[in-house]
């Protein structure tokens, strides 16, 4: 029997944003990530921390509900910056964080300061970082995002990326976790190294939802990497991918496209009641014909 997808509520100092439920999509922006990013990275390591602010305040006013922190930046002590700048954006923009990191002790003291129910970014299916992870986001009230990867590497098919979902529910559940406390990250790679990457991906949305009701989020560029013309792409897998279920997707909201192609698959979903979101953001960012 298909399970309705479930709710999971995120919040700040001041606001509360629900994901999933058959309600709008949830944009996470990704721009707060030094990976690639020169400039950024270089702010950081001197201290500067107004470039990531500016990149709060742009997304937040382009459209993202929900801000993914990335301070990984070689050399940077995380466990002293992840704090640092969580406090400092939560001081600039009111709107949820979504904590991202591998070392959970980066996320442990970024909890500490955190005002408001995060999102953690994240785990895999393996033991050892299941072990780290769910008591920490069970500890914070935080919700859990889950790579459907283990230490053997990303499954080739949707049936073995389900079956790491299965061990991660079960594992969540026999720990206090329901799936409205997991997001499940079915895992993205770019169709310029394998035309059926993103058809598997597709597979294992609509499968996730199907079977736990369970909310899913994905970074979205990741379809293109490697190709021309990556924002037209990646717009057109996250309209396929909204239609399996995708509910937060982390992607670039200052892009166009991209921001349309979500609002479109939402309105053309009869989730945008009398088209408000999207007269809105035509108003805001009028299109030149």
């Amino acid at each position: 029997m298909a399970h309705a997808q479930v709710t999971t509520v995120l919040s700040s100092g001041g606001r509360q944003v629900t994901v999933g439920g058959g309600g709008p999509t949830v944009i996470i922006g990704e721009r707060i990530n030094p990976t690639g990013r020169k400039a950024l990275a270089r702010a950081i390591q001197s201290g500067d921390l107004e470039p990531v602010l500016a990149e709060a305040r742009l997304q937040a006013e382009s459209g993202a509900a929900v801000l993914d922190v990335n301070v990984g930046v070689p050399g940077l002590d995380q466990t002293e910056w992840m704090p640092r700048i969580v406090a400092a954006i939560q001081d600039t923009v009111d709107i949820p964080l979504c904590l991202d990191s591998p070392d959970p002790d980066a996320l442990a003291a970024g909890l500490r300061v955190y005002r408001g129910r995060a999102l953690l970014n994240s785990t895999t299916a393996e033991p050892a970082m299941l072990d780290r992870l769910i008591p920490l986001a069970r500890e914070h009230r935080a919700a859990l995002v889950c790579l459907l990867t283990d230490e053997a590497g990303i499954p080739a098919t949707a049936a073995g990326r389900m079956a790491l979902a299965e061990q991660i529910v079960r594992r969540g559940e026999r720990e206090g976790l329901t799936v409205s406390d997991l997001v499940l990250d079915p895992v993205v790679l770019a169709v310029s190294a394998d035309a059926g990457a993103a058809a598997v991906t597709l597979d294992t949305i609509a499968a996730l939802v199907e079977t736990y009701g369970v909310n899913v989020t994905a970074g979205a560029s990741n379809v293109s990497f490697g190709l021309p013309n990556r924002v037209d792409l990646t717009a057109a897998f996250l309209v396929l991918a909204i239609r399996e279920g995708l509910s937060c997707p982390i992607a670039d909201p200052t892009h166009g496209a991209v921001r349309r192609a979500v609002l479109a698959a939402d309105l053309l979903r009869g989730r945008d009641g009398y088209a408000m979101r999207w007269i809105r953001d035509h108003r805001r960012h009028p299109v030149a014909r």
